[in-house]
C-alpha cells in the first residue's frame, strides 16, 4: 500500500498536497474502491478533531445553525447516492501534448470515479436553515488552506440553490460503506453529482446561503475556462460547473499487439449534468464505419455506464476510435486540439488508440 492506504498503481502527480489518479485497470470495476479512487487537493490533508467538529450554516437564512456530526446523523434521513466525480483537468495530458501548459498537473484518464456515498441530503439541511428570499447559490468552505491561491485562502466554491435543493446533492459521512478516510474529506464532504470534482469540497466546515456565485480563488479565478488566445486571470472565461460528456477506452490499451480475430474492447462513458449516457460507438477503421456497444450494469443517473463490444480485428494495424452519445443527442468533438485551452479543462474530445493484431 502507498501512501494514505492507496493502492500502488495511482499515478502520483504531486506528494505534497497529494494529487493521485486512479491506475486504469481499476476503472474497469463497476464501483471504484476507495483504495483506488483518484485524489485532488489543494493543500495538506487537515486535521480535524471530529468531537469538536461542527457544520455552520450561515449566510441568507432564517436560522443559523451549528450541527454536529451526530446531530447530523440523528436528525436528518440518511441517503445514498452512487455517483461519479471527475476533475476538471481530466485528460489535460492529451492537450498537453499539443502545447505546454505550464504550472498544471498532466492528469490522464484515472482522474475520475464512481462510489456508493452516504450521508444526508443537502437539501434537508438548508430547509432547516430556510433560505431567505434573494438567496441564490450555496458556498461550500473547507478546512484546507491552500498556498496556491492568491491570497492563501481555504478551498471553497459554490453551486446554484436550485441545484444543492435537489435529494441526490449529499453531505456525506461515508464512501462505499465506510467512514470516509481523512484524505476524501473527513469528516464531512459534499457530493454533487453531475459537477465538477471541485464543487464537491472534502473537510467541510461551513455552507453559505449567497445571493450571488462563491468569489473565492477557485471559483472566480482557477476553476475556469479560458479561450485559447486568452490569458487566466479574475473573472475571465466561463466559470465550470456541469461535466462535459466524455468516454474512455479502458482494454486494449494503446499501443498494445492483440491476437487477430474476434477482440473485446471495453471502457466507460460519463455525461454530466441532468444527461445520461445514451449510446457508445466504437470504429475499427480511425472512424470510417462505426458499430454500436453494449451498455453494461446502470448504477444510476448520476454514474458512468460501462460498455463492452466485441470486433473482428485482421492481422495488421487498427485506430479504434469511441463516440459517447447522451440523452440530450450531443455527442463528444472529434479531435484534442480544437479544445486547447491555457488550464488545459474540457477535454472531452473522442479516445482514440492504436493497436496491432498479429495472426497466431
Amino acid at each position: 500500500m502507498g501512501r494514505f492506504g492507496k493502492r500502488d498503481d495511482l499515478v502520483v502527480h504531486e506528494q505534497e498536497p497529494f494529487n493521485a489518479e486512479t491506475g486504469i485497470e481499476s476503472l474497469s470495476d463497476p464501483v471504484t474502491g476507495t483504495d483506488a479512487f483518484y485524489v485532488r487537493s489543494h493543500g495538506v490533508v487537515p486535521e480535524i478533531d471530529g468531537e469538536a467538529w461542527r457544520l455552520r450554516v450561515d449566510g441568507m437564512v432564517g436560522r443559523e445553525l451549528s450541527l454536529s456530526l451526530e446531530t447530523l446523523r440523528e436528525a436528518f434521513r440518511e441517503r445514498t447516492v452512487t455517483a461519479t466525480l471527475q476533475c476538471a483537468g481530466y485528460r489535460r495530458s492529451r492537450l498537453m501534448a499539443i502545447r505546454d501548459i505550464p504550472g498544471e498537473a498532466p492528469w490522464g484518464p484515472g482522474a475520475t470515479g464512481t462510489a456508493v456515498w452516504t450521508g444526508v441530503a443537502l437539501a434537508d439541511v438548508l430547509a432547516l436553515g430556510g433560505p431567505l428570499p434573494g438567496a441564490s447559490d450555496v458556498g461550500f468552505e473547507g478546512a484546507d488552506l491552500s498556498p496556491e491561491a492568491k491570497p492563501v485562502q481555504r478551498f471553497g466554491g459554490s453551486i446554484p440553490l436550485d441545484k444543492a435543493s435537489r435529494s441526490e446533492v449529499l453531505l456525506a459521512w461515508a464512501m462505499n460503506g465506510e467512514p470516509l478516510a481523512p484524505v476524501h474529506g473527513a469528516p464531512l464532504r459534499v457530493v454533487v453529482p453531475g459537477y465538477i470534482g471541485a464543487r464537491s469540497i472534502k473537510w467541510l466546515e461551513r455552507i453559505e446561503l449567497r445571493p450571488e456565485p462563491w468569489a473565492g480563488y477557485f471559483q472566480h479565478v482557477a476553476y475556469r475556462l479560458v479561450p485559447p488566445d486568452g490569458t487566466p486571470g479574475p473573472g475571465v472565461g466561463m466559470p465550470l460547473g456541469l461535466v462535459a460528456l466524455n468516454s474512455e477506452i479502458l482494454s486494449p490499451r494503446d499501443g498494445d499487439t492483440v491476437p487477430a480475430g474476434p477482440t473485446e474492447v471495453r471502457g466507460f462513458a460519463f455525461a454530466g449534468g441532468d444527461r445520461y449516457v445514451a449510446r457508445v460507438d466504437v470504429s475499427i477503421d480511425a472512424g470510417a464505419s462505426w458499430r454500436q456497444a453494449d451498455l453494461l450494469d446502470d448504477l444510476g443517473r448520476w454514474a458512468w455506464r460501462h460498455w463492452r463490444i466485441t470486433v473482428d480485428l485482421a492481422p495488421g494495424p487498427h485506430d479504434l476510435l469511441v463516440r459517447a452519445w447522451d440523452s440530450s443527442a450531443a455527442t463528444q468533438p472529434e479531435h484534442d486540439a480544437a479544445l486547447w485551452n491555457p488550464k488545459g479543462y474540457v477535454n472531452n474530445a473522442r479516445p482514440r488508440i492504436c493497436v496491432r493484431a498479429e495472426a497466431a
